[in-house]
């Protein structure tokens, strides 16, 4: 997880995005991209047409905008030791960049994403569908790279404690792969299966006890529904076993059925309040 792409928006995500992506370069080293995607408007004017005044100056103030966006990313990044500087520079072992485009973010997340280990969303969950949804979604269907969900807050470090949301999955199994790094340095990682979320696989013991060969040691336990949904059994065993970062196999079920039906992703994207690392 050594590029990290952070689409920017100036809410009250921002800061908990930045500060989540300071952690991890703080731990492994890299580079953190800001992004800002512009949704601009064509303007097209007859012949003798003039802009009233306050068009000029909503256009003026647009560009006063952009700014204060790209400064806040900067003093940031500077404030918490890390230099603004070319992704191309070696000059030091973190470095941070600022980019601007046009577009829509979610296509240009799924297209420009493929360059960088890891997008970072910062989630607003009283936004529970909010554009943050789509860009997330864009990033693990069509960047084909993991996506690191923030929540209203970040924990004094991601990662020291890991639950996996294992349900014997090829998506699952993808994203273990992914924090592989993550979960060696972890000082606790459990590995949970919810009785009736599987799918034919592998068990969650089974999964625990390869890991140790990477240098991974946990423990798998299993947890009963008790009149939960599974992804509501993921999060409140999450929740109360203190993890800082849950990871979970994006959509085992098809897409459109979990967005229609509901589903144990589409829970966890919109309710937990831990960083949620998903690939699919």
């Amino acid at each position: 997880m050594t590029t990290i792409l952070l689409p920017f928006h100036d809410n009250a995500a921002a800061d908990t995005a930045m500060a989540a992506a300071v952690q991890i370069v703080n731990r492994f080293g890299g580079h953190i991209e800001g992004l800002l995607v512009r949704r601009t408007q064509q303007i097209i004017a007859a012949e003798g047409f003039v802009l009233p005044p306050e068009s000029l100056t909503q256009l003026a103030d647009s560009d006063e905008t952009l700014k204060a966006h790209a400064d806040r990313f900067r003093s940031f990044m500077e404030t918490s030791g890390i230099p603004v500087l070319d992704i191309s520079d070696t000059s030091s072992r973190m470095t941070a960049d600022w980019r601007e485009v046009d577009g829509i973010e979610s296509q240009i997340v799924g297209d420009y994403g493929r360059l960088f280990d890891l997008v970072l969303i910062g989630r607003v969950l009283d936004e529970p569908t909010g554009s943050w949804l789509a860009t997330c979604e864009a990033g693990l269907f069509e960047s084909g790279r993991a996506v690191l969900l923030t929540g209203n807050r970040v924990p004094e470090k991601i990662g020291d404690r890991v639950m996996i949301a294992w349900n014997g999955s090829t998506e699952t199994a993808r994203t273990i792969a992914v924090a592989m790094r993550v979960l060696r340095e972890a000082s606790a990682v459990r590995v949970l299966t919810v009785e009736g979320g599987t799918v034919p696989g592998p068990s969650g013991r089974q999964m625990a006890n390869h890991m140790v060969k990477n240098g991974v040691s946990s423990d798998a336990v299993t947890a009963d529904q008790a009149g939960r949904t599974v992804g509501e059994t993921i999060v409140e065993e999450a929740r109360a076993w203190g993890a800082d970062l849950l990871i979970k196999g994006a959509y085992t079920q098809n897409r459109l059925r979990q967005m229609i039906f509901g589903g144990a992703t589409r829970h966890i994207l919109q309710s937990a309040d831990m960083p949620v690392l998903l690939a699919h």
